[in-house]
């Protein structure tokens, strides 16, 4: 079997590797300039043909959606791009934009060619700041080479890209909480329909696509749909509504291991060899307990569950959410799952955004709850009422506009289920956690 290299990160520790001309050195916006040689409905159909799925959380077919845009509609039409990157441990977007900003950036002038805008915002988050900085410099650079602009290599197509900074809320990774800060307001989630290809920024038809989405289009444009068709794992025969994992993906490890870090493997990958092979083991010579597979909102792998792979259809076969960002945090078995649920629970119940009644009241009385748990006061009855919140709030059940609220559920669901003995065990013998200092800053 050939080995595989990596060309999402193939730039990443070269010398200068953010400027614009290592970049034109390295053969960069050859993939553009071939794009605009082309009819744009035939650059869509080659991300089509490269079964590309979205690599910010949903996993949604990255070509399909571009078809979702009104035909011959007089525009304008935008291409928002999704660099909020807030859900915790994944950080893969920051590498790419801090040391190789110009293959996102060919990415998105190839997309927007596609679709036929004129028109990209990068809402980036705000605590970002160098990636701000080097992608500011790095667009600077485009306009002054006639990249950006007016009237691209003579082929009439104009573009401008706008870096906008977001003010650092969990919400805005929602592509129309996103939409909605960008035009100035509150980021409160919109009911759907319309979906943004129809009716998003500024009321227009907008595509919102994420950073690592954008750097696989500009490698399909360079290497062709049927090279990233030939990495990854095909569609499951037994699940209808798997559309397959090509190409390669980002993985980021942290947590209790020897050697965290951001690798680049094809899709489908086991949790398993992840954390063996390419992140030096378990730390201190212990074991995993459990496995967050790709943010927190997926909710967790079991020590039993490790050998499945990281594909967008592994992590659901053991109950999880989904594959997420593919962020993967270890947990050691010396660490207390109340500790780990609670700090969910935490980080949730402060990042919804307050619209939906189930989402606002539930993450909070979620925290609330497990609060009182690592306090030594906690009732094994608080273990069926934490399943029945959870269980009563998110798009799935069909309570909450967005899907914050089903992520916030899910870790909680998922860890009583599979760790509830040891939740059981600790209310029982009103084993407490929580320090002084803590319930201190709980009150305020």
């Amino acid at each position: 079997m050939p080995t595989f290299e990596p060309t999402l990160l193939a730039r990443v520790g070269k010398p200068d590797s953010a400027s614009l001309e290592t970049y034109l050195r390295d053969g960069g916006y050859e993939g553009f300039k071939k794009a605009l040689a082309m009819p744009p409905v035939d650059v869509i159909n080659l991300v089509k043909d490269s079964g590309l799925r979205g690599r910010g959380g949903a996993g949604f077919p990255t070509g399909l959606k571009w078809t979702f845009l009104p035909k011959d509609h007089a525009g304008p039409i935008y291409l928002a791009i999704n660099a909020d990157e807030s859900e915790p441990a994944t950080f893969n977007n920051r590498i790419l934009m801090e040391e190789d900003p110009h293959q996102i950036l060919e990415g998105i002038a190839i997309s927007c060619f596609a679709i036929k805008s004129n028109k990209a915002y990068i809402y980036l988050r705000y605590e970002y700041g160098r990636s701000y900085r080097v992608l500011q410099k790095a667009v600077d650079e485009c306009y002054a080479k006639g990249l950006f602009g007016k009237n691209i290599h003579g082929t009439g197509f104009d573009l401008d890209v706008v870096l906008h900074r977001g003010a650092a809320a969990y919400i805005c990774g929602e592509e129309t909480g996103l939409i909605e800060s960008l035009e100035g307001k509150r980021a409160w989630p919109r009911i759907k329909p319309p979906f943004p290809a129809i009716e998003g920024l500024f009321r227009k038809p907008t595509i919102v696509n994420n950073i690592e989405t954008m750097a696989c289009v500009k490698q399909i444009l360079d290497r062709g749909s049927a090279w990233f068709k030939s990495l990854g794992v095909p569609p499951d025969p037994n699940n209808p509504r798997d559309a397959g994992s090509y190409g390669p993906k980002l993985y980021c490890i942290s947590g209790h291991v020897n050697k965290p870090g951001c690798v680049e493997l094809p899709m489908g990958i086991t949790t398993r060899e992840l954390i063996d092979k390419h992140a030096g083991g378990v730390w201190k010579g212990r074991k995993a307990k459990a496995v967050v597979p790709g943010g927190i909102s997926m909710g967790f792998l079991s020590a039993e569950e490790l050998d499945l792979p990281l594909d967008f259809n592994g992590p659901g076969k053991a109950g999880c959410l989904g594959l997420g960002t593919a962020a993967i945090t270890v947990i050691d078995d010396e660490t207390s799952m109340v500790d780990v649920l609670f700090n969910c629970a935490r980080f949730f119940a402060h990042e919804s955004c307050g619209q939906c009644t189930p989402c606002r009241e539930g993450t909070a009385w979620m925290h609330k709850i497990l609060a009182r748990i690592r306090m030594g006061e906690g009732q094994l009855r608080d273990l069926d009422l934490l399943v029945e919140v959870a269980s009563s709030m998110g798009i799935i059940p069909g309570t909450t506009i967005c899907g914050l609220s089903d992520g916030a559920a899910w870790p909680i669901k998922n860890a009583i289920k599979k760790f509830r003995g040891e939740f059981e065990e600790y209310i029982r013998t009103g084993r407490k956690t929580v320090k002084p200092s803590d319930a201190l800053m709980e009150v305020h």
